[in-house]
């Protein structure tokens, strides 16, 4: 099965975008395995961050950017949640308040530095991870402040990308940091979360908000009509397990049967395997985002890779 990436020659270099006065995303090219996009508010008296990156030589970019706009220290770094691509940076934020969900928390403890790469992915200079979770925790939600700029971190209540996503919303300019709940141009992924709470975060927290501008986990700034793109390919997800379990195939089976459609052009599309391994979960019963066989659900998806380690050009 044939599976879209691009090639490092091919990235272009991260840019900076200011989608509102003082907001500003930070895209990394191409958005793919361990390429996440964060985001910044510049005030008088410090910048707020929204997640690290992945490497050391990837966060240390992003500092470099921030300080091209301003030469105010970075006094907050929010996680959205616990994956390395939005944390394994967090070590170099020297001096600022690391806050997220205390399941974030409690995840980054659990998985520590960078272990998964060959024989799933492709080889990743790291460089030197020290494991830094939040240490300001919260439940629920709580509010930061950009100077008079009110910024909501809101955690969704229930698994979705992953069993810790938290959003940051700007409600002054209808602005959101999605997390990984979004991804613009890369095939959404739930392996580690759930397809159908995803779609009712999406349904029920994300679309009222009316966000007018969205910064997603990964891939381009885009508007609300993302939401209902992801939302589309969830559904096809959900349709595919069902008809896939029906017949008696395997996710890896199902994966290879279905006709990707609309949906064959995203990036990392071999990630339908892992998602349809979640979906079966779910057909099964229990609770959402409860732990499943990973390393199968990977195996199965370098297989739908002919064999190949999934492409990563962090």
């Amino acid at each position: 099965m044939s599976t879209v990436h691009h090639d490092v020659t091919q990235l272009p270099p991260p840019r900076v975008e200011e989608v509102s006065d003082g907001v500003f995303a930070y895209i990394q090219p191409d958005g793919g395995w361990w390429i996440n996009n964060t985001g910044f508010l510049v005030g008088e008296r410090g910048v707020i961050s929204v997640d690290a990156c992945s490497t050391v030589r990837r966060t240390r970019a992003y500092l470099e950017a921030i300080s091209t706009v301003t030469p105010q220290p970075v006094r907050t770094l929010i996680n959205t949640h616990h994956h390395g691509d939005h944390t394994f940076g967090n070590h170099l934020f020297g001096g600022a308040t690391i806050v997220g969900h205390e399941a974030t928390r409690a995840n980054i403890l659990e998985w520590g530095g960078p272990k998964l790469t060959a024989p799933f992915w492709t080889e990743v200079d790291w460089g030197d991870i020290v494991p830094e979770p939040p240490f300001l925790t919260y439940t629920d939600s709580v509010t930061v402040w950009s100077d008079d700029l009110r910024a909501e971190v809101r955690h969704v209540g229930v698994a979705a990308h992953t069993t810790n996503d938290s959003i940051v919303w700007l409600p002054e300019r209808k602005v959101l940091f999605s997390g990984d709940l979004l991804f613009n141009g890369g095939t959404p992924f739930l392996m580690q979360g759930s397809v159908a709470g995803a779609i009712q975060v999406l349904e029920e927290v994300v679309e009222p908000l009316g966000a007018t501008t969205v910064v997603p986990g990964h891939g381009d700034v885009a508007g609300p009509g993302l939401i209902d793109d992801v939302l589309g390919y969830l559904r096809f997800v959900q349709a595919t397990a069902k008809a896939g379990r029906d017949a008696g195939l395997s996710p890896l089976q199902a994966a290879r049967e279905v006709d990707l459609g609309p949906y064959a052009d995203l990036l990392d599309s071999e990630r339908i395997v892992g998602n349809l391994h979640r979906a079966y979960a779910e057909l099964e019963g229990g609770p959402l985002g409860r732990r499943i066989d990973a390393a199968a659900a990977l195996t199965d998806m370098v297989a739908y890779n002919g064999g190949r380690p999934l492409s990563c050009l962090a």
